[in-house]
């Protein structure tokens, strides 16, 4: 009672290909099959080492860099700046 026979299957295949079509199923699996070989190529990469090693994070801009705004003026003339106290 629990187990699916192949007369279940073939219920199931017919009414799948009452409702989408055999273009589309085929479409479809073709699709999977595609993704299948693009998934264990990229597998194979992984293993093998060959992934291309991620960008260089870009540096931040001068204005929001760490350094003084005095260290910035490499040719403007420098202002001497009085502290109050």
């Amino acid at each position: 009672m629990g187990e699916l026979s192949i007369w279940h299957w073939l219920v199931v295949l017919i009414v799948v290909m009452l409702l989408f079509g055999s273009g589309k199923v085929s479409t479809l699996m073709s699709d999977v099959a595609k993704g299948i070989k693009a998934f264990k190529h990229n597998m194979q990469e992984s293993e093998a080492g060959t992934t291309p090693p991620a960008p260089p994070a870009p540096e931040p801009p001068a204005a929001l860099s760490a350094a003084p705004p005095e260290a910035n003026l490499a040719s403007a003339e420098r202002v001497p700046v009085h502290h109050e106290a």
